[in-house]
């Protein structure tokens, strides 16, 4: 804080960049001004406003309510100059609680108590935000009210509140949430069968315990609910109840993905699974119910702006080489450094630059790359809906689980919408592989494709009983091989197959790709979410408008009327088609990305325009500027030129290198 001394050295140099002999000169100076507070001498700090004397120390400042700035150049402010809070009127007539230790303020800015600049009704005392800003550090410390941290953080600063650029305090505490591990393991079925006792519970086998998937809180031995596998849905009497009393439960059912056969009301009110039920879990019915609820009625980009809330401000690096922009993402994600819930700063690198340049890359366009790549990668298969491959090495080199962290970091940090999974995929992700059943378009292999068509096709027992003997070695392979005693046995055949054929073959990859898909609790949300969920992976987004477009792009005061005018026309011009240019390619032109992320973009689209030939594109902003120019004619062409020239380069320049 002291007025005559600046960091001249790096932040290892002398003390924390403050130069030993700056200090020593300091000090000389100080020791010749008297604390106008304390009358002695060595008050080397002043007050900034213009013609005022004043110098104090530290602590006398303090006390005598000095205002010091922890920002910028560190100003400090003298009692009479100190920055102050205005409002315009004060219509409180009663005393209001500080919204952090709760006791009652005086509704009326002083140097001891301030208001928050995003909430008219949040007051505080200065030492309660003290205490709150060091506890909680520059990523945590938010308005108590409506968790702004942007407005709120500038406000405090200026008022004096020393915000240390740090994790929170119980960020760093060793075991702070050790409890919050430790589940429950008690069975509380009526009929308790476990010799052990109700609080046994033995992993792998039927005495383990499974929790209640809607409440957690209620669990129950596998064989005393007689549950075949851990993975089979279970839910306690309380919760099946609220679920029957919602009114959503005949309604649900409708929605069910299986062909299973109706479970009566009676059935789904018992609290213990009968044996008599059939092999599909009516599990997935209820759970389904619970997704059907108006309470999970959100739109994605809610969801997304949710999990975004763990992003801290702290930036991280990644450096990507657009040349090579699959093994420079996994290098950066795997980085022992790198952490997902880090803010990501993109720099792009050239190999072939010899003098080591970088420079600053739009994130949006990066996970809109790098989601292209993984969509055309041989992790996938298929060609407009793709589930996943069979690949031994990406499999060895555990590229699906890096695949899955990808997709779920870019959802998060605002990527694309991926549009390109089957709704098979999708399916086994949200709801489980045991209540998704394929279809014959999701089986790529031709020779498997023509015995499930021949099987489906067969007209009697004599032609189903000779295409089981053809391919008997293959049924025996893959485990369905299976005595038919009648005609209609062949529809659970063809089950088995595409069972087998789709899912099952591929159980490593997809349980690989799950865990990745966990990375911000993403997968959790989408079996929370999956109809919303379903929108962006398996369908692509909507064509782009003139409308949309227009909509989109916000518009910098003091622009160019005759310039939006022609913009406007030019959007209408390439909606008829009478431009070789796209709307996707004036988005890719400003943005670096082809549709409008689900989450929305950060920050958001905007236009200016200026006295220059030709259209100039901003990604790392999300900024287009337009060129003034007298005529439509050459506002047209200008812009045709430079978003067609600067795309078809950047498509050659990607194109030389073919990615794994």
């Amino acid at each position: 804080m002291s007025s005559g001394i600046w960091q001249r050295g790096k932040e290892e140099e002398g003390v924390y960049g403050f130069l030993i002999e700056d200090i020593r000169k300091e000090v000389n100076r100080a020791s010749k001004l008297k604390c106008c507070v304390c009358k002695k001498n060595g008050a080397s700090i002043g007050c900034v406003a213009p013609r005022c004397k004043r110098s104090y120390h530290f602590p006398c400042g303090l006390q005598r309510e000095c205002i010091f700035q922890f920002t910028g150049n560190f100003a400090s402010f003298c009692w009479h100059h100190r920055p102050v809070q205005i409002i315009a009127s004060n219509n409180y007539g009663d005393s209001l609680p500080c919204t952090i230790c709760l006791e009652f303020v005086e509704p009326i800015p002083t140097y001891n108590v301030l208001r928050s600049p995003c909430c008219k009704n949040a007051w505080f005392h200065r030492e309660c935000l003290q205490v709150q800003a060091i506890n909680a550090g520059m990523f945590f410390f938010r308005c108590t009210i409506c968790n702004n941290s942007d407005v709120f953080q500038k406000e405090m600063l200026r008022m004096g509140i020393h915000i240390p650029e740090k994790d929170a305090s119980w960020e760093l505490e060793e075991n702070a949430y050790q409890e919050l591990l430790q589940h429950y393991e008690h069975c509380d079925v009526r009929r308790c069968r476990c010799k052990e006792g109700r609080d046994y519970n033995a992993p792998d086998s039927k005495w383990e315990i499974k929790r209640c998937q809607c409440c957690g809180s209620s669990g129950t031995h596998l064989a005393c609910s007689s549950l075949r596998s851990w993975e089979q849905n279970w839910e306690c009497l309380e919760c099946r109840t609220i679920i029957y009393n919602s009114g959503d439960f005949q309604k649900a059912k409708k929605h069910t993905l299986v062909s299973a056969n109706n479970v009566g009301i009676t059935d789904c009110l018992l609290e213990e699974s009968s044996p008599k039920l059939p092999r599909q879990s009516p599990g997935s019915q209820r759970k389904d119910v619970l997704r059907q609820g108006n309470k999970y009625r959100k739109d994605i980009s809610t969801i997304l702006t949710e999990l975004a809330f763990q992003i801290k401000k702290k930036p991280r690096r990644i450096c990507i080489n657009k040349d090579d922009i699959w093994n420079s993402a996994l290098e950066g994600f795997r980085n022992q450094k790198f952490n997902p819930v880090y803010t990501i700063e993109v720099t792009y690198i050239n190999e072939n630059d010899h003098f080591g340049r970088d420079y600053p890359g739009s994130k949006q366009e990066f996970l809109s790359l790098l989601m292209l790549h993984l969509e055309n990668s041989p992790l996938f298969e298929g060609s407009l809906s793709k589930n996943l491959s069979l690949n031994s090495q990406a499999l060895k080199e555990n590229l699906y689980f890096e695949a899955g962290k990808m997709v779920a970091i870019s959802l998060v940090h605002g990527g694309p919408s991926l549009g390109f999974f089957s709704k098979t995929l999708f399916n086994c992700l949200a709801y489980g592989p045991e209540n998704t059943q394929p279809i014959l378009e999701d089986v790529l292999d031709f020779e498997v494709a023509q015995i499930i068509i021949r099987i489906n096709t067969a007209t009697n027992m004599s032609d189903l009983n000779s295409i089981i003997n053809e391919y008997c070695n293959y049924f025996e392979l893959i485990g369905c091989l299976r005595i038919v005693t009648s005609l209609s046995d062949k529809y659970v055949l063809v089950k088995d197959i595409l069972f087998y054929q789709v899912i099952k073959r591929v159980q490593a990859p997809f349980e690989s790709f799950k865990q990745g898909l966990k990375t911000l609790g993403v997968l959790e949300k989408i079996q929370t979410y999956p109809e919303v969920f379903c929108d962006i992976f398996c369908h692509k987004p909507e064509n782009l408008s003139a409308k949309i477009l227009s909509d989109l792009f916000t518009v910098h005061t003091l622009s160019d009327v005759q310039a939006l005018n022609f913009w406007n026309s030019y959007l209408k011009a390439v909606e008829d088609g009478k431009s070789t240019t796209t709307m996707e390619d004036i988005l890719n032109f400003a943005t670096g990305c082809n549709s409008i992320p689900p989450a929305g973009f950060k920050p958001t689209p905007s236009i200016e325009c200026l006295h220059m030939d030709f259209p100039v594109g901003n990604k790392c902003s999300n900024c287009l500027t337009l060129p003034i120019t007298t005529t439509y004619k050459e506002f047209q062409e200008n812009m045709d030129f430079a978003i067609g020239n600067t795309l078809r380069l950047e498509k050659e320049k990607s194109s030389h290198y073919i990615g794994p």
